[in-house]
């Protein structure tokens, strides 16, 4: 088998779908400081000079949305109105009722406590399928393309933030196309794209110039590339106009780079804006946490869970495991290993994982997974040694 080419990309927060999504993750974690039982289902959608924060939310706490949203948008870096888009001016509108009762009903308690069958448990908040990955190609157990897109993006947002670029603007794409071997290890890039919102008065040679030697040669491992490797950087010569000016942004829309930049399975749902009740969020976070160790446990070298609920039932539809080969011979089925070792259940996993804490700015951006820059509880590895004990000898 020849080598193939795989290819993920990653967005700075200042991209208009990364604003959208931090708007949102920073009033769910506000709620959360006051209120970590509240129910928060909060969206945002962007365009030049408007702010439309809507959704459904239960909560006690007392939020001041207007403020919420402005500081979000200066700390993104939006402060001057040259932008086109800015925390001081932009325009914001308000549409945010209450959980639906329907729904709430069979959160509050599950199907199983209505039939006498379990005690007081949580139902999902949705019906949908989620998925969880984890390969053995990087450090952090992530796909080495969307690794690698993630760093360059965040090191954009860097350079910028700390002066190093200081003509650098918020916005900003990043790509990262890699080589892969017969045996589906990454040996070598092949392409990489960075696209920097920058000043108007820049030349584009020295932007170039720039980003090879600030971002691109800080990031891309040396031994990764070679004379053959390609570099695109803004390739279209000119990137004044961006953000929420240059473009409308959604909380949710960017779901791939949010995961596993088109590596693994993606089940469908967005997470930012969403409290821990949202299977959408909260099992696509466990079923990472379950392949990420059964990889580092050595049972596999790469590992995709899939975890499926019905609205209002606790015990999870199907769980389903593919570890495309990899995996090693073991005293029990990897399927009844899982069943033992992890409760899928919502008020377990959120038990589990302390998802009632405000803990989600922070990966609103960047992605959700593989964040060795974070303490994120669905990132340890703290079953591995259990895993370890159902290898055969």
């Amino acid at each position: 088998m020849k080598n193939r080419y795989f290819t993920s990309e990653s967005v700075t927060e200042g991209h208009p779908d990364k604003v959208c999504d931090r708007i949102s993750d920073n009033i769910l974690n506000e709620i959360l400081k006051q209120d970590p039982d509240a129910r928060v289902a909060c969206e945002t959608c962007v365009n030049t000079g408007l702010v439309v924060l809507m959704g459904e939310i239960t909560t006690t706490a007392k939020v001041h949305f207007e403020q919420i949203v402005r500081e979000t948008i200066a700390d993104i870096g939006y402060d001057k109105e040259e932008y086109g888009f800015s925390a001081q001016t932009a325009k914001i509108l308000l549409s945010i009722d209450r959980q639906s009762a329907d729904i709430a009903m069979g959160v509050d308690r599950a199907l199983e406590v209505k039939e006498g069958t379990a005690e007081e448990e949580l139902g999902a908040g949705d019906q949908g399928m989620m998925f969880g990955y984890a390969t053995n190609e990087t450090p952090e157990l992530m796909p080495f393309a969307i690794a690698m897109a993630h760093k360059l993006a965040r090191r954009l947002t860097t350079v910028r933030k700390e002066g190093i670029i200081p003509y650098l603007r918020p916005d900003g794409k990043t790509q990262v196309t890699v080589i892969y071997d017969e045996e589906n290890r990454p040996v070598g890039i092949d392409a990489v794209v960075v696209s920097a919102q920058h000043d108007p008065e820049v030349e584009i040679d020295m932007l170039r110039r720039d980003i090879r030697e600030h971002v691109i040669d800080v990031i891309i491992p040396r031994d990764m590339v070679n004379e053959e490797t390609k570099y695109f950087i803004n390739p279209t010569g000119r990137f004044v106009i961006g953000g929420p000016a240059g473009d409308s942004g959604l909380t949710g829309r960017k779901i791939i780079v949010d995961s596993y930049g088109g590596s693994a399975a993606h089940g469908g749902g967005a997470f930012s804006g969403k409290d821990c009740t949202k299977v959408d969020r909260s099992a696509s976070y466990f079923a990472r946490y379950m392949a990420k160790n059964i990889v580092a446990a050595g049972l596999a070298d790469r590992c995709e869970i899939q975890l499926s609920y019905a609205i209002g039932v606790a015990e999870p539809m199907s769980v389903e495991v593919n570890t495309f080969g990899t995996g090693k011979p073991l005293t029990k089925d990897i399927h009844e290993i899982i069943r033992e070792h992890f409760d899928m259940r919502p008020s377990a996993i959120i038990k589990k994982l302390q998802l009632r804490r405000p803990i989600y700015e922070d990966v609103s951006a960047y992605g959700h997974f593989g964040r060795d820059d974070l303490n994120l509880p669905w990132e340890a590895t703290d079953a591995t040694e259990t895993l370890k004990g159902y290898l055969k000898n």
